[in-house]
């Protein structure tokens, strides 16, 4: 019997996936260079209802699927899924169906979905979120591509996705890299929530005193409220973690150096190419990389001494300050998830895709990283709404109003005190332009006239492009 899909790449995630798939009923026909990872994936699928058939050759991967053949690429972005590409494409035949399940840039998506069509076969660019875990028990799918393509993976793709109320965190959202573009702007607001997740922890730690132990015990606490996510869930875990070999917290023996795979990084750049302010997102691409340069902060730090000094009543009680850091983080959270569905919308505009922002924030309801109760109020809010800024929404503009004080507090005592809260920061800051009716910005045109005779509009009459009275 010929198997329902191929898969290239049987690493954690691939191998992952191909489980899922066979827990589910579907064979699965695997190819990989790594004989032994296949052939493990195959002997965890004993007993499963569906199989996973191993293929060494490219040619007995293709001679094992049913045509029109479906094949799903699960290999590092880049150059790997070009010249995975590249060794296919002799061997595939007109409609069959290239699925990169990768974290790809969506341009290449784009690049790809163009060059593949031409030869008569077919291109789909999926964004999975979840990681390992997910891609096994039920992940978040972010389909793009052609709507006459996704329907022939549809069915598949929505029976191993994570469900929430017995609904598949599984969508379309539009043509060539509109998938693969969702799956960025999750990626970059998971930026922006694990960086004001770690400024809340850093006020915590540096500017309470408090020992990892009782901020677990701080984010276990948050896991029923309105803060509750995965991100946080998984933050009182790692707190909690004690070190076997010292028994010690394990996050206080763990270098404050933190890698990135680039997919934040896209979205700041995107977010800045398409003028859609994204600050929160941008301070976290921006702290990760300050992260990096270990070596620079402490040559600094023994200049000008360290910075941080603790908050004292700065935000009263312990109890109380707590509660602001709370409030702050979902302030933050707010503003960070209003940054990424800009990014969306501006982008859905530019390249014609017209995206179902509630169906996004629907999928992200299960199965991804930043999947989290708040979910549940943004895709309500973008039904209603589509087009509005989700903190002017009713249901969100209520959760900001309670939690403002508390963001405000937390970044201006942290200032004081030389506390880095990168992301709570510009998070306070995007909000703060985002409600003043009448900013700064009449200056800045008057000085782009003054240099560059650039023009500028008055408030008392019509037209633009005037001028001012310097030489």
């Amino acid at each position: 019997m010929k198997a329902d899909i191929g898969l290239i790449g049987v690493g954690v995630m691939g191998a992952s996936l191909a489980l899922n798939m066979a827990e589910h009923g579907y064979r699965v026909a695997a190819h990989d260079r790594d004989f032994d990872k296949m052939q493990g994936a195959r002997d965890a699928a004993e007993g499963m209802s569906g199989v996973i058939e191993v293929a060494e050759a490219p040619e007995a991967l293709i001679a094992a699927i049913r045509p029109p053949r479906a094949i799903i690429i699960l290999v590092p972005a880049g150059a790997a899924v070009d010249a995975i590409i590249a060794q296919f494409r002799p061997l595939l035949s007109e409609g069959d169906l290239l699925i990169d399940a990768g974290n790809a840039n969506f341009h290449d998506t784009r690049r790809r979905t163009a060059a593949l069509e031409a030869e008569g076969l077919a291109f789909l660019g999926i964004g999975v979120s979840g990681g390992a875990e997910g891609a096994r028990r039920g992940p978040s799918i972010m389909a793009g591509g052609s709507p006459a393509l996704w329907g022939r993976v549809e069915e598949m793709l929505k029976a191993i996705a994570a469900r929430h109320d017995d609904t598949p965190c599984c969508d379309w959202f539009g043509p060539d890299g509109a998938g693969h573009f969702v799956k960025t702007v999750h990626n970059g607001i998971e930026y922006a929530d694990m960086q004001m997740i770690a400024d809340g922890y850093g006020v915590m730690r540096d500017g309470l005193g408090m020992e990892p132990g009782a901020i677990a015990d701080v984010f276990e606490s948050w896991r029923g409220g309105p803060l509750a996510s995965y991100l946080v869930d998984i933050t009182a875990e790692v707190l909690a973690t004690t070190d076997a070999g010292t028994g010690r917290p394990l996050v206080d023996l763990v270098q404050d150096r933190a890698g990135q795979k680039g997919t934040g990084g896209w979205a700041a750049l995107e977010a800045l190419r398409l003028a859609a302010p994204a600050p929160a997102i941008e301070a976290a691409v921006a702290a990760r990389n300050l992260s990096a340069r270990k070596t620079e902060r402490t040559r600094l730090e023994a200049i000008f001494g360290p910075a941080a000094r603790p908050l004292g009543d700065a935000l009263g009680t312990e109890r109380e300050a707590v509660a602001d850091i709370r409030d702050a983080i979902l302030a933050g959270r707010i503003a960070a998830y209003a940054q990424g569905f800009e990014i969306l919308r501006a982008a859905s505009v530019e390249y014609g895709w017209a995206m179902n922002f509630a169906a996004i924030a629907r999928v992200w309801r299960a199965g991804c990283i930043i999947r989290a109760a708040l979910l549940d109020d943004i895709a309500v809010s973008l039904e209603a709404a589509p087009e509005t800024n989700l903190i002017g929404a009713p249901l969100l503009s209520e959760m900001m109003r309670g939690a403002e004080n508390g963001l405000r507090r937390t970044v201006s005592a942290a200032a004081a005190r030389g506390l880095p809260a990168p992301a709570l920061a510009s998070s306070l800051s995007y909000f703060d332009q985002l409600r003043t009716a009448r900013g700064t910005a009449n200056l800045i045109q008057l000085q782009r006239d003054f240099f560059g005779r650039h023009g500028f509009e008055r408030l008392d009459r019509d037209g633009a492009g005037l001028h001012g009275p310097w030489a």
